[in-house]
C-alpha cells in the first residue's frame, strides 16, 4: 500500500480575500481615507490661514486673560465688527509706533464711560460685571473722569488695570485716549501658548447691547483634528491588514499540518 498524498485547495482569489494587505475593498476604504483626511487636515489650516493671524503678545497688561509672552490666535475683522467685551488687536502709531496693540474695548462710538462707582467699571450709567480682572483688583482700578466716545472709535483698557498703557493713559489727547475703528486688525479668539483655549465671554456687557460671535475656530481645530486622524488611520490600515494577514496565514498552515 503506498503512503497516503494529502491535496490542499488553494482558496480562489476574489476581490473580498485577505491578501497580504488586507482586501481591496479595505484598499479602496484606506486610500479615500487619507484622502479625505488630507482634504480635511490641508483645508482646515488654509482656513486658518486666512482668517486668523498669530500674536505674541509682549507686556502683561492683559493680565490674567492673556499673560506676557503668550501666543493668541485673532479673527481678522473689521472694526465696524468690533463689540463691548472683545479683546482686540490694533495699531495706532500715537500708543506705540509700528507695534501692534492688544485690549479689551469697553466702549464703542457714541458710549460714556466712567470709574469707578462701588469699584466697578461705569458704561452707559450702568455697572460692569468683570470677571476678568486679577482678583482683588477692584478696588485698585484708578478712577478716570467720564469719557464720551466719539462716532467710529473706541475705549480700551487692560485687564491689569494697574500697569497697562491703555486709554486712561491718552486721556490728555485730542481723542480722548479712544483710537479708531479702522485701526483694529483682529478680534483674540483664544491663547494657543498655552493651550489655554477660547476667551471666555465678557458677558457683563450684554446689558449693553450684542455680543461678537465667536469665529470658527473650534470648527477648524476639529477639521484639523479629524483630517489627522483620517490620515493615521487610512495610512496605518495596510501594515496592520499584513500583520493580521500573516497571522492568519500561520494559523492555517499550522492547522493543515495537523
Amino acid at each position: 500500500m503506498g503512503g497516503e498524498s494529502t491535496t490542499r485547495t488553494a482558496p480562489r482569489s476574489g476581490g473580498t480575500d485577505i491578501g497580504p494587505v488586507g482586501s481591496r475593498t479595505g484598499q479602496r476604504l484606506s486610500g479615500l481615507a487619507v484622502a479625505l483626511g488630507l482634504v480635511l487636515f490641508l483645508g482646515g489650516f488654509a482656513w486658518g490661514a486666512v482668517l486668523y493671524r498669530p500674536y505674541t503678545v509682549p507686556t502683561g497688561s492683559m493680565t490674567p486673560t492673556i499673560d506676557a509672552g503668550d501666543r493668541v490666535l485673532a479673527q481678522r475683522v473689521d472694526g465696524d465688527e468690533v463689540r463691548r467685551g472683545d479683546v482686540v488687536v490694533f495699531e495706532d502709531t500715537t500708543w506705540v509706533a509700528n507695534a501692534a496693540v492688544v485690549k479689551r474695548v469697553v466702549a464703542v462710538g457714541g458710549d460714556t464711560v466712567s470709574c469707578c462707582t462701588d469699584g466697578k467699571l461705569t458704561v452707559n450709567g450702568k455697572q460692569i460685571d468683570e470677571p476678568y480682572l486679577p482678583e482683588g483688583s477692584a478696588a485698585e482700578i484708578t478712577n478716570f473722569p467720564t469719557v464720551t466716545v466719539p462716532k467710529g472709535r473706541l475705549f480700551l483698557l487692560g485687564d491689569e488695570r494697574q500697569g497697562s498703557l491703555d486709554s486712561t493713559a491718552h486721556l490728555a489727547d485730542a481723542a480722548r485716549g479712544t483710537v479708531s475703528v479702522g485701526a483694529v486688525t483682529g478680534r483674540v479668539d483664544a491663547v494657543v501658548w498655552p493651550m489655554n483655549g477660547m476667551l471666555e465671554r465678557p458677558t457683563g456687557f450684554e446689558t449693553l447691547g450684542a455680543l461678537s460671535t465667536p469665529g470658527p475656530l473650534r470648527t477648524i481645530g476639529a477639521l484639523i483634528v479629524v483630517g489627522a486622524a483620517l490620515v493615521l488611520g487610512g495610512g496605518a490600515y495596510g501594515p496592520i491588514a499584513k500583520r493580521l494577514g500573516g497571522r492568519s496565514r500561520t494559523r492555517t498552515e499550522l492547522a493543515g499540518a495537523r
